[in-house]
């Protein structure tokens, strides 16, 4: 049985992990450039940003691309105060201007001092897991002084049994490596081993209807639990079977 489950999520990776699912998917924005800053930013907003119709959040990526002027980690390191009125009317749902700017300077600090976002995610001791890395990274996201409290809402962390989605997905972007094309593979620290399953609905929805969750609510539990299950089937790169559940769930309507 788990064999069969196996070869079956095994072939559908292989249907979906491949360059023609970057064009509709959010992870088309980090895909628009080569710096590796670059990467790291869009990559993070397009997956804050990753809620609601794809069309639209690849867009409202796009329109803060322009409104930074093309190179978003040459604005963020470079920009003046006036440079910053054009963002005052960004919004996506309820992420707003506040919420921007806040990014925006968080970016600025931490790029003052690193080459990498991957060193935001990494403890002082060097000792990662996910529950750490994810947990520190918010607090250390929220560090600055006067940091807007509606802005904390936009960043999640395991300790509100938050699933963590949008960080999880991100973190695969980044981190995974594979000669598929769709996952960048730029952090070296993470390993893919670490990572843990990006748990959206459409992904959870196929997960139980699979039996890969028995718990009875969605929550950071209910990701380790699913990824755990996960590496029965590979225990260096468990979350390549998102491109299986995810496929599955918005393609095929499994």
């Amino acid at each position: 049985m788990i064999e069969n489950l196996k070869s079956f999520l095994d072939a559908k990776i292989a249907q979906y992990n491949r360059p023609d699912f970057i064009k509709n998917d959010p992870v088309c924005i980090p895909h628009l450039f080569t710096k590796k800053q670059d990467i790291e930013i869009m990559g993070f907003w397009a997956a804050t940003l990753a809620w609601g119709q794809r069309v639209t959040i690849i867009n409202k990526c796009r329109e803060l691309i322009t409104l930074m002027d093309g190179a978003p980690y040459d604005f963020i390191i470079n920009h003046e105060e006036p440079d910053l009125k054009k963002l005052l009317h960004f919004k996506h749902r309820t992420f707003n201007d506040i919420d921007t700017l806040y990014f925006i300077a968080f970016f600025r600090h931490h790029y003052s001092q690193h080459d990498s976002l991957e060193d935001a995610f990494i403890p002082v001791d060097g000792d990662y897991s996910p529950f750490r890395g994810l947990g520190g990274f918010r607090s250390y996201f929220f560090s600055l002084p006067d940091y807007p409290e509606r802005t904390k809402k936009h960043v999640s962390s395991p300790s509100q049994k938050s699933t963590c989605k949008r960080l999880n997905m991100f973190l695969r972007w980044m981190v995974r490596k594979d000669d598929c094309g769709v996952d960048f593979g730029i952090w070296n620290k993470i390993k893919p081993a670490d990572l843990i399953m990006p748990c959206d609905l459409h992904v959870d929805r196929v997960a139980r209807k699979l039996k890969l969750i028995n718990r009875k609510q969605t929550d950071w539990q209910t990701a380790v639990e699913l990824t755990q299950r996960l590496r029965e089937f590979d225990p260096t790169d468990p979350v390549k079977y998102d491109f299986a559940l995810f496929g599955l769930g918005i393609e095929e309507k499994f």
